[in-house]
């Protein structure tokens, strides 16, 4: 009996220790990842409603530590979510710093996507992912053009949230044609890669389920520049269905379908219609 008894109390004994470094480890990564949040939504609200230039700083602040913090975190696997993580403040950093004063806003879209396309695909590629990983392929067509449908539906709906000029000048169908594509692939293609595609795939990794939750929050957080509660939480429960999607699907062909249609939409036809 007294054998039977320590080779059980050993047997647990090893268990609990091998469990209590993972369960400490998985503490570590959840609060880190919870004061990066904390932080980039800091940096909007300051850009947004105290000083633009305070923000930009806090936001270049922000991209260096996660950088630096990624390089020596390198052992532990937390720091794929934190390579991904500095795609956020450098989205904010090249649209607030990008000098394209007297440029039509429409083909801002167009620029920042550049490097921003540039950056995902670099960091996809330090961190191994596939293109299966990152979802860019195509299947389950029909539910991927159901899923597309639903961005007439969420264009119109925000529309009255927000009420945005409009980003041409007149309607027509001609007319809409390049800016149409332009927000297809530079915001609904571009966007859906970098939040659904990479940083909702290292979420998940590192955070389990929660990674869908935490990859639409701070989706949710850098529209805090529209400044809308409302529409805040609406991008919020978009961003857990196209995340939901994404997840279950492993595509991001039906998520940036719907995302590109949700701004023309937005952006291209209420303007005229609504008016």
């Amino acid at each position: 009996m007294s054998l039977l008894f320590f080779a059980r109390q050993s047997s647990q004994q090893g268990l609990l220790e091998r469990w209590v470094p993972q369960l400490q480890q998985r503490q570590i990564t959840f609060a880190t990842a919870l004061v990066y949040l904390a932080l980039i939504a800091l940096a909007e609200l300051i850009t947004t409603y105290a000083e633009p230039r305070v923000g930009l700083t806090l936001h270049g602040g922000l991209l260096i530590i996660l950088l630096l913090h990624t390089a020596l975190a390198s052992k532990y696997a937390y720091h794929r979510l934190l390579l991904s993580l500095a795609l956020a403040p450098l989205i904010r950093i090249l649209s607030l710093s990008l000098p394209l004063v007297g440029f039509p806003l429409l083909y801002w879209y167009l620029v920042i996507s550049v490097p921003l396309l540039a950056a995902t695909i670099l960091a996809a590629r330090i961190l191994g992912f596939s293109r299966d990983q990152l979802g860019l392929t195509i299947r389950k067509i029909p539910l991927q053009l159901l899923v597309a449908v639903t961005g007439f539906a969420f264009g119109m709906m925000e529309y009255y949230i927000i009420k945005p000029e409009p980003l041409i000048a007149s309607f027509s169908w001609r007319g809409m044609l390049v800016p149409g594509l332009i927000l297809m692939v530079c915001t609904g293609f571009a966007e859906e890669l970098i939040f659904r595609g990479l940083i909702q795939r290292t979420s998940v990794q590192a955070l389990g389920r929660f990674g869908l939750l935490y990859t639409a929050l701070l989706f949710a957080v850098l529209h805090i520049g529209y400044r809308s509660v409302v529409d805040m939480v609406f991008v919020f429960g978009v961003a857990l269905l196209f995340g939901w999607v994404a997840e279950r699907t492993w595509s991001l062909m039906g998520v940036s379908l719907a995302h590109g249609l949700t701004n023309i939409v937005l952006f291209l036809i209420m303007p005229f219609w609504a008016g």
